[in-house]
């Protein structure tokens, strides 16, 4: 399996990285498209889009703006989601164990961790979607939650494209470039992975605690 088939098959979005180079117009709204969905991988097009900047065939600032902008709008929209459907939400959550129960934690975490959860919770796997249906199905005001999440993909789209950008900074060759980002950003959803992992723990004692009392 050479590279290109590795990355395709670990992003479904990458096979769009060729259509981006030479049309910056278009590549811009590919960005804003593939990140506004939760769960849609597209680490191959950030990376891309970070590297077309380093090159000077993009703009770094457009290219920042296009991905923060578009994952902003998908969580004031899992938020709305989770707002106006709570309670459909939450009885769907409760039919699967682990996920009604990080599904649980953090619903209970929101309110007491304010926007610093919010952010936080960005960071870890599904974590976007996880924190949007949780804030919005607890009822957190859509306000305090969007500046939450601003923050979020303000440093989200940062790292996402930076990596990108340094690997386009660091070699003129793209297969180099584009596999310098995607393994700097796997090695880091590798530490999110964990961390959610270590998360499960009380998450899974918090909830038998709720359900006892």
């Amino acid at each position: 399996m050479d590279f290109a088939s590795l990355v395709a098959w670990i992003d479904v979005t990458s096979g769009l990285t060729a259509r981006m180079a030479g049309a910056a117009c278009w590549a811009y709204a590919i960005l804003a498209i593939t990140t506004l969905p939760p769960l849609l991988p597209n680490a191959a097009l950030l990376v891309t889009g970070g590297m077309l900047a380093a090159r000077g065939e993009m703009s770094l600032t457009l290219v920042l703006l296009s991905v923060a902008g578009s994952a902003l709008l998908g969580d004031l929209l899992i938020h709305r989601f989770g707002w106006s459907a709570g309670g459909s939400v939450r009885r769907r959550m409760a039919s699967r164990k682990r996920q009604g129960e990080l599904f649980d934690w953090a619903s209970g975490r929101i309110q007491r961790g304010g926007i610093p959860f919010v952010v936080g919770v960005r960071f870890l796997p599904s974590g976007r979607l996880l924190g949007g249906l949780a804030a919005g199905a607890a009822g957190y005001p859509a306000h305090k939650f969007a500046i939450g999440a601003a923050l979020a993909e303000a440093v989200w789209a940062a790292y996402s494209v930076g990596v990108g950008y340094f690997g386009g900074a660091m070699s003129d060759d793209p297969v180099v470039s584009v596999a310098l980002g995607l393994g700097l950003s796997l090695a880091v959803g590798a530490v999110a992975w964990l961390a959610q992992r270590r998360t499960a723990v009380p998450a899974a004692a918090n909830a038998s605690v709720s359900k006892e009392t």
